[in-house]
């Protein structure tokens, strides 16, 4: 069995039963009654916006499960805590290679992530200083460190500038077995907090958009078996992203420019509410 195979079904049993782990992100918001409407409609997860003094509106990202392979110490991984957070030279801009002595480098479509941060409470104002510690599959739909230990890549620490603005270099993601093709997040409120063990402010995934993700699969033999994955889910089965409002789905949804020869520059969006 393959390293792609073992780790589709474990992937997905892993990540269903954490559904109910969506926080309702409403501090310092006033519940009205058409929102109590939605909240009830949604099972309790209404969504949470603000606006900035532009007049444009800035969404609440809601809180998603961080799935079987997140490496964060929260979990373990044959008797062993995992936590890449407290490996020197976790923090940097490009993820494709691996740190700590082990040298695998991620193959795979390049991709220029931009993730800029905003508090929904404060006029959608950026958000500085903040630690965002990104996660992701590679193109044959492997986790590294789970399901491949000797290598560590595609996992990183950014700190966001001023503008509340953080960059990734990493190669766009497999579809495997199950699940729509995604990017693992979590935010802190420091470095120092992302490696102290401490929960994170908000844990989520972006979701990549069908048309370019068809594009490059279709395109690149590394995502051969991704082909196939793709045409057996869909964004609005997915398990984790199923359930979210009209709103929050746009704000999960990346935004990319370019193509699978020349690679991809994704943008998008994460507004806390806390």
């Amino acid at each position: 069995m393959s390293q792609h195979d073992d780790h589709g079904p474990e992937g997905l049993a892993a990540d269903l039963p954490h559904l109910t782990r969506r926080r309702l992100l409403v501090t310092g918001l006033a519940m009205g009654g058409a929102a109590l409407s939605l909240w009830a409609a949604r099972g309790g997860a209404a969504t949470v916006t603000g606006t900035a003094a532009d007049g444009s509106v800035c969404v609440a990202n809601p809180d998603e499960t961080e799935g079987p392979f997140p490496a964060d110490g929260t979990n373990v991984r044959e008797g062993q805590t995992v936590n890449i957070l407290t490996e020197e030279g976790v923090i940097r801009e490009d993820i494709r290679s691996s740190i700590g002595g082990l040298t695998p480098v991620a193959e795979g479509v390049p991709v220029m992530l931009e993730i800029t941060l905003v508090d929904v409470n404060r006029a959608c104002a950026p958000l500085g200083g903040m630690a965002v510690y990104v996660w992701q599959c590679d193109a044959e739909g492997v986790y590294s460190i789970y399901a491949a230990q000797d290598r560590n890549y595609l996992r990183g620490v950014g700190i966001s500038d001023a503008g509340g603005k953080v960059r990734f270099t990493t190669v766009f993601p497999a579809c495997y077995d199950g699940r729509w093709p995604h990017i693992h997040f979590e935010i802190f409120s420091s470095a120092e907090m992302a490696v102290s063990g401490k929960a994170a402010l908000l844990t989520s995934q972006f979701a990549l958009p069908e048309a370019e993700c068809r594009a490059v699969y279709g395109a690149n033999s590394l995502y051969a078996a991704s082909v196939g994955n793709l045409d057996g889910v869909s964004l609005a089965r997915d398990g984790i992203f199923r359930d979210a409002s009209e709103m929050e789905l746009a704000t999960q949804t990346l935004v990319l420019e370019g193509d699978p020869s020349a690679g991809y520059r994704a943008t998008g969006r994460v507004g806390l509410a806390a």
